[in-house]
C-alpha cells in the first residue's frame, strides 16, 4: 500500500476519532502497534520494551503488541493522527525511518508535529556485509571496485529505494567521493530476503543493520566490512572496525523508541518519558539488549522530541543532496 493509499484510507475518520478519544489512562492495560509485520525491528521494539514494562511494574496488565504494517509506517501514523487522539494507553514503536520517510515527505500531510514523541530505549548501527566468499576482505576493497565499474555492484538492503538502507549506501559513496547517482541499489522485502539474495550471488552487498546479522556473524555465513557507529561496538560486531577509522566519515545511529497520540497531557507523556527512562536503565533491559545485540541509548522527554526534528531536518537536506528529494 502506497503512502497516499494510507492516508485517503483514513481520511474520513478524523471527526470521529476526537470524540472516542481516551483522557487518561485505564485498566484496559497498553496497546503497542508496531507498524510492520511480526518479526522486525519494530516489532521486537514493541515486545521487548512491552516484556520490560510488565516485569518492572511499571503498567497495569499487559502490553499487547498489534502489528499494523503498511507503506512504511505511513498507515499506523495516519491511524494514530486521525483515530487514537489524546490515547494514553497507546505507544508505537519508531526509528529513523520513521523520520525519514516525514522528511521525504511520505506520511503526506503529517508532520512530526502531529505526535508525541516519547523516547529512545536501545540503539542499533547501519552495516555493510558481503559473501565470506567475496574477494572484498576490508572496505577499500569494495570502494576500489565501485571507483573501477560502479555498474558491476549491487547492492541490496531491506528498505525501499530512498529508505533507510538505501540512504545509508548513498551516504558511505558521497563520503568515498563517489556519484551515488551510479550505485546500483535493489530493494527487499526485509532484510533476511537481501541477504538470501546475497549468499546466491544475486547481488554482492548488503546493507543493513546490527541486529539484523547478528545470527550470520554468528555463524561464520556473513563477512561484515563495517559498522557505521562512531566507535566499536561490543558483542557480535566486537572487532568489526567502523567505517570511520577505515577512513569514511559515515555513521548511522538507528535509535529505537516510541511516539505517542498528540493531545495527551504533559503530565501523562512525562509519566511514559519516566517509564521508558526506567526501561532503559534496568538489568531487565541490559540482558534483553544483549540477547538482541542492542546498543545501549536512551534519551527521553524533551530531549528526545530535540532529537527527532534535528533528524528530520538533516534527513530532508540529505535527501535533497542525494538527489532524492527535488
Amino acid at each position: 500500500m502506497t503512502a497516499r493509499a494510507a492516508l485517503l484510507l483514513v481520511a474520513g475518520w478524523v471527526t470521529a476519532a476526537v470524540s472516542g478519544c481516551q483522557a487518561g489512562e485505564d485498566r484496559r492495560g497498553v496497546e503497542c502497534i508496531a507498524p510492520a509485520n511480526a518479526g522486525g525491528g519494530w516489532d521486537l521494539t514493541c515486545r521487548s520494551a512491552g516484556r520490560v514494562l510488565g516485569e518492572l511494574g511499571l503498567i497495569r496488565g499487559i502490553v499487547r503488541v498489534s502489528n499494523m504494517p503498511g507503506a512504511g509506517g505511513a498507515l499506523a501514523y495516519a491511524h494514530v493522527v486521525a483515530r487514537r487522539a489524546g490515547d494514553a494507553n497507546l505507544l508505537v514503536a519508531a526509528s529513523p525511518a520513521t523520520t525519514l520517510r516525514i522528511a521525504q515527505g511520505q506520511y503526506g500531510r503529517f508532520s512530526a508535529d502531529d505526535v508525541r514523541w516519547l523516547g529512545a530505549v536501545a540503539a542499533d548501527y547501519g552495516v555493510i556485509a558481503v559473501n565470506p566468499a567475496s574477494p572484498w576482505r576490508t572496505l577499500d576493497d569494495l570502494i576500489r571496485a565501485w571507483r573501477a565499474d560502479p555498474r558491476r555492484v549491487v547492492v541490496g538492503g531491506g528498505s525501499a529505494v530512498g529508505g533507510q538502507d538505501h540512504m545509508k549506501i548513498l551516504v558511505l559513496a558521497q563520503a568515498a567521493g563517489l556519484d551515488p547517482r551510479t550505485i546500483r541499489y535493489v530493494p527487499f522485502d526485509g532484510g533476511g530476503e537481501a541477504m538470501t539474495a546475497m549468499l546466491g550471488n544475486f547481488i554482492q552487498v548488503f546493507s543493513g543493520d546490527g541486529t539484523e546479522v547478528r545470527g550470520q556473524v554468528q555463524d561464520g555465513t556473513i563477512r561484515v566490512l563495517a559498522v557505521f557507529a562512531p566507535e566499536r561496538v561490543q558483542g557480535h560486531l566486537g572487532g568489526i572496525p567502523t567505517a570511520r577509522e577505515q577512513g569514511y566519515d559515515v555513521e548511522w545511529l538507528v535509535w529505537r523508541g516510541f511516539y505517542a497520540p498528540a493531545g495527551l497531557p504533559d503530565s501523562i507523556a512525562a509519566r511514559w518519558a519516566d517509564r521508558l527512562e526506567a526501561v532503559g536503565r534496568s538489568s531487565q533491559w541490559a540482558r534483553l539488549r544483549t540477547e538482541t545485540g542492542l546498543a545501549p541509548l536512551v534519551v527521553t522527554g524533551a530531549a528526545f522530541d530535540s532529537l527527532v526534528r534535528r533528524q528530520v531536518t538533516t534527513f530532508e537536506r540529505l535527501s535533497r543532496d542525494l538527489g532524492l528529494l527535488p
